[in-house]
């Protein structure tokens, strides 16, 4: 079978679900590249290249997976954020876009931190695949930067993405802050933690129903993880530091005031790509 027809057979078949044909096209050209190991450019130059049974299978089984509404993160095992290409399973979310409006404020915020001793420090908590730790890393190669998380699978996943892509992240273990000493200061604290509300009919429908539900669902509104977040971060942010948290479209002014009940100054919150409020960030001044 040659790799055009395999593409358009797919692309059919998801459009038959999806009725979206954008969604269905970009979708086939995904699987059919990921299974044939040849990248879109080459499935338009070259269609007539003929793929084996086994890869023709193959498709069809990630196809019907999608249909069945496994995300295609998880089907192919990747994702890419700040342009590299992580790994990705179901012991961790799927970073996405809107994620890298952290990381853009992160980068923004740096020029107003005096780093004295020349070299940034840098928290990431609840790092799961390590998207944010390893974007950090990425812009800000001198950096130290830790990155914690309370599941032992994804903090493998996130080892084996810092591996892959050369950049020296420390890992760590914790339930929030409660491994780290005091003595440990950051300039920067960053964090996408779980925001969800229990019971969000959001939960029920999409990727998030293949995605671990620690990693997306708080109590309290979903605001319990984000107060625990900003009520212990000024013990360990250098004066003047930053805290930056990721969290739900309705939920900035609850957490700008849970950031200026804990004193921080300068709190604002930051709109994603699509013009939805989703990073809010303070400065602590000592």
């Amino acid at each position: 079978m040659e790799i055009g027809a395999l593409y358009k057979e797919a692309c059919a078949t998801l459009f038959k679900k999806f009725q979206n044909k954008e969604e269905a096209s970009l979708e086939a050209y995904v699987l059919v590249s990921f299974v044939a190991k040849k990248d879109k450019s080459f499935i338009l130059t070259y269609p007539e290249y003929q793929v084996s049974d086994d890869e023709i299978e193959l498709v069809k089984k990630y196809v019907m997976m999608r249909i069945d509404g496994t995300p295609i993160a998880y089907i192919t095992g990747e994702r890419e954020f700040w342009s590299m290409n992580l790994k990705v399973t179901k012991d961790t979310l799927i970073p996405r876009p809107d994620t890298e409006t952290l990381v853009e404020q992160a980068l923004r915020k740096r020029n107003n931190i005096d780093v004295k001793d020349n070299k940034l420090r840098i928290l990431d908590m609840g790092t799961g695949t390590g998207a944010i730790a390893l974007a950090l890393k990425s812009e800000f190669k001198s950096a130290h930067v830790d990155a914690i998380d309370y599941s032992e699978a994804a903090l493998k996943v996130a080892k084996e993405n810092a591996k892959n892509l050369h950049l020296d992240v420390n890992f760590m273990y914790s339930d929030w802050y409660d491994s780290l000493k005091e003595q440990h200061q950051y300039h920067l604290i960053v964090s996408n933690p779980p925001y969800i509300c229990e019971g969000d009919p959001h939960l029920s429908i999409g990727d998030v129903r293949f995605e671990p539900m620690s990693a997306l669902v708080a109590p309290m509104q979903g605001l319990r993880d984000i107060l625990i977040i900003i009520r212990d971060a000024s013990k360990f942010l250098c004066d003047g530091g930053y805290l930056l948290i990721e969290h739900g479209y309705r939920q900035g002014s609850d957490v700008r005031s849970l950031m200026m009940s804990a004193g921080f100054v300068e709190v604002e919150t930051c709109r994603d790509l699509g013009n939805n409020e989703r990073v809010t960030l303070g400065r602590y001044i000592k």
